[in-house]
């Protein structure tokens, strides 16, 4: 069995993995974690490398065996129970994963972090940091990403830019986190209306609950940005309830702040334009995945997190 120094030699930050199973067994065999599936012929094991993985979401069908478990903890995998597809969360700890156990995390950053939580004024100085990060993170990503720029999203059209600049200017006028999470949803409303225009989706509401391909896309990805969003968090140490902008009153909102870090840049193009392609929610997936990847979202979240935790 691998030892625990060489399941954690790859950082968290750079891990690429995000794993969804479904109608198989997760279990050790050999030393290693794979998922067994139920073929006609015969049973087939698949490998998981659970040292360059952040987090398995097990949908339908699916079941894990203690000793798995046990690896992937000390492999600092995080694991969720899921709908088919990713969504809904069924069970989970902390939102949306089990969280390994370690008292070995880091301290700095969750010393940091509550010297200034517990002051309004200076943790709305951090909320609003997040956003604007989240805007410049966003600017970069559409002003180099060829693919989304085929697709008509380009970061120097006018109403992208009147969209980001209104969004800009009024970040600093917010007096408290209500107001900065209204012009938060306003500008989200505003990036719907150009991936609609843009993907000439036109009947698309925003429902979590409906089943078309456009929201189920955006539930689905959404949920991939929550586990690197936990994954962050867990490595760094911090609580997922000391948030700076989703409200103190729920448990995991600090998980919410840091996901919305990369959605609008990433999760929220692809979900509309693999609708209009009509591409399955298994495709959908792989194309997030590969943005994460190539965009480096998990490092950003990190250099996010540290930054303003260290800085304030």
């Amino acid at each position: 069995m691998e030892q625990l120094t060489d399941l954690k030699a790859i950082l968290h930050s750079k891990r690429a993995n995000i794993y969804y199973l479904e109608k198989c067994r997760v279990m050790v065999k050999s030393g290693r974690v794979v998922f067994l599936t139920e073929e006609q012929i015969a049973k087939q094991y698949w490998n998981i490398p659970i040292a360059n993985t952040t987090v398995i979401l097990l949908g339908m069908g699916t079941s894990i065996t203690q000793a798995a478990v046990r690896m992937l903890a000390q492999a600092g995998v995080l694991i969720g129970f899921s709908g088919s597809g990713g969504t809904p969360l069924i069970a989970a700890s902390e939102v949306e994963c089990l969280s390994p156990q370690s008292e070995y995390r880091p301290t700095e950053y969750v010393q940091a972090w509550l010297k200034f939580w517990f002051e309004p004024e200076k943790r709305l100085k951090v909320a609003k940091a997040f956003q604007k990060h989240r805007l410049d993170y966003l600017k970069r990503v559409w002003g180099n990403d060829k693919n989304l720029q085929n697709q008509g999203f380009y970061v120097d059209d006018a109403d992208v830019e009147q969209a980001l600049k209104s969004f800009s200017s009024a970040i600093n006028q917010c007096k408290n986190s209500n107001d900065l999470l209204t012009i938060e949803a306003r500008l989200t409303k505003s990036l719907y209306k150009i991936a609609v225009t843009r993907t000439q989706i036109n009947d698309f509401v925003r429902n979590r609950d409906d089943d078309d391909d456009a929201n189920r896309f955006l539930n689905h990805g959404n949920y991939l940005a929550y586990g690197l969003a936990a994954t962050t968090l867990w490595v760094l140490g911090i609580p997922h309830g000391f948030a700076v902008m989703h409200g103190k009153t729920r448990r995991g909102a600090l998980v919410f702040d840091v996901a919305d870090l990369i959605k609008d840049a990433l999760v929220l193009p692809l979900a509309f334009i693999c609708a209009k392609d009509q591409t399955t929610e298994q495709y959908y997936r792989q194309q997030c995945l590969q943005v994460f990847t190539q965009h480096k979202a998990l490092d950003f979240m990190f250099d996010t997190v540290k930054t303003v935790s260290l800085n304030n």
